[in-house]
Parts: structure tokens; C-alpha cells; sequence
């Protein structure tokens, strides 16, 4: 099935992104109405609800004994302004995670049109039929209703012994105790994705591979090499080469790398950051669904970033959370592939001699069998 948040997602940025509606003439020409008044409109009757329950605090004409429940009313009417500041602060700052430019399009597609419309960007409008509704409710908390064309979806309905797919209204609704609850708990109402590109960028001098002469404030030097100690060598200590062909019967000498041991090197580093990513599940979801889930390089994530779709791959927030202890492990190996493939192999693969008369170019096929002859003699196979 369709993942209906991708789908939305995608429409939504491009939408927004595209520019097209400065292009509709029915839009220039006539007025958009962003004025959808959300304390005017939460607090019209506040006034004279204060004044009725102060009149009958006052003149002793409670219906509760002692006027607990008029003077708990009157405390929430006193305290609700600056709550509705607070709360609508808040879900903006949280709606906003919907502009990053890695922003993880399985979060749900409400979110985007929501941030939408609190920024008054063109055709999420009164006029275009969107409104936004603040509330005090009788519990003392408060809550927000957004509803349009965007806030829709199809579901399936039985008619005339038929199903059919009919889109219905979706709006979507947030308590401000349920918000400021997630953000104390340090779980956000949208996953933010991690910049995993940068973290793998700062991991690098700190896996023990490089040297500290490598190394200049806590970065890589343009010349940076893995430390010798990782190179392959023959038993008798020269290099073990990889010979690459060149083309034109031309070959050269390449390093080759203990893998093995640099994997084991690396490791603790890597399980350090997995664990950290971890201990905020929804934003590890987020990595895996932009970053890490499809085997791609940094270049294909940009683009898939662009795209907005982990597509089949994807973990969604929903269902998948809490992650299951199977899906910890995958995201581990993954992520450790990540950095393998995208920031390691640059430092493995094709990498020069550092004896200069063994970084010549050279003739391959005697190459080839000066290398072959040589494991005969080693291994006393003549």
C-alpha cells in the first residue's frame, strides 16, 4: 500500500517549493484572508464568563460549596493568555521541522500543512478554505484544530455493497498539555532527522586509524592517511600490493588494508554512536528512512533527501515504534556500513605506495607474473 505520508509529503514541498501559484492569475488578482484571529476568537466569551463567576464568588452565589469550582474556573481564566502564548510558541517552533531540508517525509503530512498555514504561505488561506481554531476547554487545557482541502484523506467506504475509496476530512488537532508532556520528556512532535553526515565527519579522526600528526583541530588534514599499522604486509615486511591495470598494458601498485582489524578498531566508536542515536528512537527512525536504510552513497542521499522517499524501506513512527531489538541490530550494521562505504573507503581504496619506487608505473603482465612467481617461491610450490 501506498505510503499515504511520502505521497502528501512530496506534494507538499513541491507545491511550495515550485513557485507555480505566483503564476495563477486567480490568485493575484483577487485578496487571501491569513487573519484567522485564533485569541479574538478563543477568547470572546472569556470576559463575561470571568465576570459572571467573579460576581458570584462575590455575592456568595457559588454552586459549589466554598466556591472551589468558581475559583479554580477563575484561576484557569487568569492563567489561559499566557498558556496560549506558551502553547502556540512551542507548536510553531515544533511545526517548523517540516522546512529542514532533511526533513523525514514519513512524519505525518498534517504536520507540513499545518506549518503551512501558520506561515501564511499562499494558498493555505481562509480564502482557500482554511481554518484554525484555538480552544479552552473546560479541563483547564487547550487545544488547536486545523482544517482544509490538504487536511484530507481517502478511506475506503462500503456503498451499495461496493468499497470505494472517498477522500474525507482529517483534520488535525493538538492538546497543549499532550505537547509541552512530549517536549519534556525530550520527545519532539515531529521527528527532526540527525545530521548524520556531519557526525560521521567529526567521527573520523576520533576511530584510532589516523595519526595525531593527521590531525588539526579535532579535523582531518587535506593529506590525511590510515596509519601504517592497518596496511597489509608480505613476511617479510615489504607491502602486500594490489596491482591495478591502467589501461594500455600498464599497471601500478595500490595498498591494501587489514579490514578486519581496522573493523574491530572502529567499532566501539561506531556501537558509541548507534547507542546515542538510539536513546531517541523517533530521530533514529528519521536517519533510517533519509540516510542509512538503502545502502546509497552521500551523493544518492542528496538526491533521495530531494526526492523526500525511503520508499519500501521505510520504518514508520506508528508502528514501529518502540524499536524492536532486531531492528536495533539491522540499524547498527547499517550505519556502520554507512560510514564504511560514504567517509572510510576514500582512505582504503586506491591508495599509493608510500615507497616511491614501488608508486611507478609499470608493465602488468610482468608484473603479474613477477607477483605469481614470487607466491611459488614463498610457498615453495616450484
Amino acid at each position: 500500500m501506498e505510503n499515504i505520508n511520502i505521497q502528501k509529503n512530496l506534494f507538499l514541498k513541491q507545491f511550495n517549493e515550485s513557485n507555480a501559484i505566483a503564476y495563477n492569475s486567480r490568485f493575484v488578482a483577487n485578496p487571501s484572508d491569513y487573519s484567522f484571529r485564533l485569541l479574538d476568537n478563543a477568547y470572546r466569551l472569556a470576559g463575561k464568563h470571568y465576570a459572571k463567576i467573579k460576581i458570584a464568588i462575590e455575592s456568595n452565589k457559588c454552586q459549589s460549596e466554598h466556591c472551589a469550582y468558581e475559583l479554580a474556573q477563575l484561576k484557569q481564566l487568569e492563567e489561559a493568555p499566557q498558556k496560549s502564548t506558551d502553547f502556540l510558541t512551542t507548536l510553531i517552533a515544533e511545526l517548523n521541522v517540516t522546512d529542514e531540508g532533511t526533513f523525514d517525509p514519513n512524519n505525518d503530512f498534517r504536520y507540513a500543512v499545518a506549518n503551512s498555514v501558520m506561515m501564511a504561505r499562499p494558498g493555505y488561506s481562509k480564502t482557500d478554505g482554511y481554518e484554525v481554531y484555538l480552544d479552552l476547554l473546560e479541563d483547564g487545557s487547550q487545544q488547536i484544530e486545523f482544517s482544509g482541502p490538504a487536511f484530507a484523506r481517502t478511506q475506503p467506504v462500503l456503498i451499495n455493497g461496493m468499497i470505494i475509496e472517498i477522500e474525507q476530512p482529517y483534520p488535525l488537532v493538538v492538546n497543549n498539555v499532550s505537547l509541552q508532556s512530549l517536549i519534556n520528556s525530550d520527545t519532539s512532535l515531529i521527528a527532526s532527522t540527525p545530521d548524520i553526515n556531519k557526525e560521521m565527519q567529526e567521527l573520523l579522526p576520533q576511530i584510532g586509524l589516523f595519526a595525531d600528526k593527521m590531525i588539526e583541530n579535532n579535523k582531518l588534514t587535506l593529506n590525511a592517511k590510515i596509519s601504517d599499522e592497518f596496511v597489509l604486509k608480505n613476511a617479510d615486511g615489504t607491502y602486500d600490493y594490489e596491482i591495478i591495470d591502467l589501461g594500455n598494458g600498464n599497471g601500478k601498485n595500490v595498498l591494501q588494508f587489514d579490514i578486519n582489524k581496522i573493523d574491530k578498531k572502529i567499532t566501539p566508536f561506531i556501537n558509541a554512536e548507534v547507542a546515542g542515536l538510539l536513546s531517541s528512537e523517533q530521530d533514529a527512525v528519521a536517519a533510517w528512512n533519509v540516510y542509512i536504510s538503502k545502502d546509497t552513497s552521500v551523493e544518492e542521499d542528496d538526491q533521495m533527501v530531494q526526492n523526500a522517499n525511503a520508499d519500501n524501506s521505510s520504518w514508520l513512527y506508528e508502528f514501529d515504534l518502540p524499536l524492536s531489538p532486531d531492528k536495533k541490530e539491522i540499524f547498527g550494521y547499517k550505519y556502520k556500513a554507512y560510514f564504511m562505504n560514504n567517509y572510510l573507503k576514500q582512505f582504503t581504496k586506491n591508495q599509493s605506495p608510500t615507497v616511491k619506487e614501488d608508486a611507478a608505473v609499470f608493465d602488468l603482465e610482468e608484473a603479474q607474473k613477477a607477483k605469481a612467481q614470487k607466491f611459488l617461491d614463498d610457498n615453495d610450490l616450484n
